[in-house]
């Protein structure tokens, strides 16, 4: 009941946590910071760093995992040199201030669910869960909406942080994650160029995939592909159930409730890009 529950829970916060990636407030506020923000990478290495500190390149590719660690060198530490990590936590709270305002309007007291939210997240077992653990230390905010925020980044990262145990679980390297991801339909192999991996490196990762029974020569999943595929969202589910089963399923379900006004803003903004939202019901890509 519990990995139902954590997926029906992450189509809820997934998206609200997503705002900060993609909101004008937050590339106003990294443009104050200093970052080019003619791309959307460097502010988003920044944002979603920071929690772990001065963190370096390798540090940084294991915990994003689909990222090609080429690209991560790109940007780390160079995001370091443009403003500290406590610089950039509190431009991202005052991103998520902005930004959620605008988009609760009336709805804007928010204390019930962030309370519902910190209960579910200080729950949590933050054994092999970098980013989450590193999201739980920050202090809460004294508003209850950049509260609900920050505590949904803490429970987003913990199910990504499981998520990235299954996909290694099923022996699948950080580019092999997204070959696979791609064959099952989920998203256009386009969708997946930001991620930067070289044309040769996709290649090889789609032969490694082929030579496993798991793709056919056009890179579609196979029955091996797709009930391996399966095996990971169903250990991605299990391994995000702790902080649902601690909030119960009646908590859970209020939170839901509580937060429908947020999530139908968030969508109506059309803030989000359809290569993000596509993932939400099907399966997860790692962020």
């Amino acid at each position: 009941m519990f990995e139902r529950l954590a997926r029906q829970m992450w189509h809820q916060i997934e998206p609200v946590h997503a705002t900060l990636y993609f909101s004008p407030a937050a590339f106003e506020e990294a443009a104050k910071l200093g970052y080019d923000i003619g791309s959307r990478w460097p502010s988003y290495f920044a944002w979603r760093t920071a929690a772990l500190g001065a963190a370096g390149p390798r540090l940084v590719a294991a915990t994003y995992y689909s990222f090609s660690p080429t690209m991560v060198a790109d940007h780390v530490p160079a995001i370091w040199a443009v403003a500290t990590p406590g610089q950039v936590l509190e431009a991202r709270l005052r991103a998520m201030d902005l930004t959620l305002r605008a988009l609760l309007g009336d709805h804007n007291n928010m204390r019930e669910a962030a309370e519902l939210a910190v209960r579910a997240a200080e729950s949590i077992q933050v054994a092999h869960r970098p980013l989450a653990a590193a999201n739980l230390e920050l202090p809460w905010p004294h508003e209850p909406h950049l509260t609900l925020w920050q505590a949904y980044t803490v429970l987003r990262e913990h199910r990504g942080d499981g998520h990235l145990t299954a996909l290694q679980a099923a022996g699948l390297d950080a580019c092999e994650a997204l070959v696979s991801f791609a064959s099952v339909g989920a998203a256009p192999v386009v969708n997946f160029a930001g991620r930067g991996w070289s044309s040769e490196e996709w290649a090889a990762a789609h032969e490694r995939l082929a030579g496993r029974g798991l793709i056919d020569a056009e890179g579609l999943a196979t029955p091996a592909g797709r009930a391996l595929r399966h095996q990971v969202e169903r250990l991605t589910d299990e391994l995000a159930a702790g902080p649902w089963q601690a909030l119960g399923e009646a908590g859970a379900e209020r939170l839901a409730h509580l937060n429908r006004p947020l999530l139908g803003a968030v969508f109506e903004s059309e803030m989000l890009p359809t290569t993000t939202t596509l993932g939400i019901g099907k399966v997860q890509v790692t962020a």
